[in-house]
């Protein structure tokens, strides 16, 4: 086949073969050189391949142009943490050692690891959660403990998938932090506590309110925070004990914030601060790294409030009956107590509603704290 009757395309993989092959054999000689004399002519003064016109080249090299508009994401890393912490229990004293002591128990301390992540929600405030992991627990109150009421009965299973709980209740400066960031569907006050402090629970603040926050934090972090079911909350509370409080049998005003001057049990007398305290003032979590469950607030749960447990989820979920909260009506619950309450009233398995006006209703004693379901970005 002749190189002029080639397709362009050939042309041009072949040429600088065709080119290097005669030099070559012109230069072994003889009769080598005479067949490359021959046949050079008809390779190096072919014409070139066709080319296009400088018009025609344009038009092909400049395609029209677009303009698109598309959405940019990004992944952001959150940083994960291993957090130091202390886990105190109570424990009775010996006999002997406890004779003629008003208080028979002791405290017993141990230090503890566990992982978390923090998010910040801007410069210099930092969102610190706990990895909750999944696990299965009976919850409720047994009829014989102290102090208990038939709404925490009866007992069950329940099956908890793994989430991050935030370490402590929010703080009043993480709240200003959110409540200065993009209204989702409600306004809110960006300083409501009766007792000021940027590291003490921000309180007054309604149902409705802890989920426009968690609202406003999802939008700005692109991760979905909500508030805990009331069997996370439980959960996340026992922290794998059965006892009425994570410390043990009884509480003490040495590691909660509550009206000691009420005992618990066989516990002994303390003092009532009257007010709410810092986050964390205590210095002990419980075995997850959780801190201040029992007492300073109240804290406030998804769920429609129900008088018992009949019918109540066996999978950890909310028991709600609207997807849209804000068109939540009626009353929803509490966990864990407050700096106002009695013991009984913080224990593990204890649960109140409000008889104000319910989901709207506020009081210097109702906080909450968020949960995350890391890794499950927004639609």
């Amino acid at each position: 086949m002749q190189y002029q009757n080639l397709k362009q395309e050939e042309q041009e993989q072949i040429l600088p073969f065709a080119q290097i092959a005669v030099e070559v054999l012109q230069n072994l000689g003889g009769e080598y050189a005479v067949f490359a004399d021959r046949v050079a002519p008809k390779i190096i003064d072919a014409p070139p391949p066709e080319t296009l016109s400088e018009t025609e080249d344009e038009q092909i090299r400049e395609p029209e142009i677009k303009t698109c508009t598309f959405k940019v994401a990004t992944v952001e890393v959150l940083e994960t943490r291993t957090f130091e912490f202390v886990v105190a229990t109570l424990e009775r004293k010996s006999r002997f050692l406890g004779l003629g002591n008003p208080n028979p128990w002791v405290i017993n301390r141990r230090r503890k690891q566990a992982t978390g992540i923090v998010e910040v929600i801007k410069p210099g405030i930092e969102l610190e959660l706990m990895e909750i992991p999944a696990g299965t627990f009976t919850m409720g109150a047994p009829e014989t403990e102290e102090g208990s009421y038939n709404s925490e009965r009866p007992q069950h299973q329940v099956e908890v998938q793994s989430f991050f709980m935030g370490k402590y209740p929010v703080t009043q400066a993480q709240w200003k932090a959110v409540a200065a960031l993009p209204k989702v569907n409600r306004d809110l006050e960006t300083d409501p506590s009766r007792f000021k402090g940027d590291n003490r629970p921000v309180e007054r603040v309604s149902w409705y309110d802890a989920v426009e926050f968690c609202a406003r934090l999802s939008n700005h972090t692109g991760r979905e925070y909500r508030l805990p079911s009331e069997a996370e909350w439980e959960y996340a509370c026992r922290a794998g004990t059965t006892t009425p409080f994570h410390f043990g049998k009884t509480i003490t005003s040495e590691l909660a914030n509550y009206d000691a001057e009420v005992i618990y049990g066989d516990g002994s007398k303390g003092k009532n601060l009257g007010e709410t305290t810092p986050v964390g003032k205590f210095q002990v979590a419980n075995a997850f790294g959780l801190c201040d469950m029992h007492g300073n607030v109240w804290e406030w749960c998804t769920d429609d409030w129900y008088n018992n447990y009949e019918g109540a989820p066996a999978d950890g979920s909310a028991r709600i009956s609207k997807s849209n909260l804000y068109q939540a009506k009626g009353r929803a619950l509490l966990r864990g107590g407050s700096w106002f309450c009695y013991p009984e009233d913080c224990r593990c398995a204890s649960r109140i509603y409000n008889d104000g006006k319910l989901r709207d209703y506020i009081t210097y004693d109702f906080g909450f704290r968020v949960v995350c379901a890391f890794g499950r970005a927004l639609k």
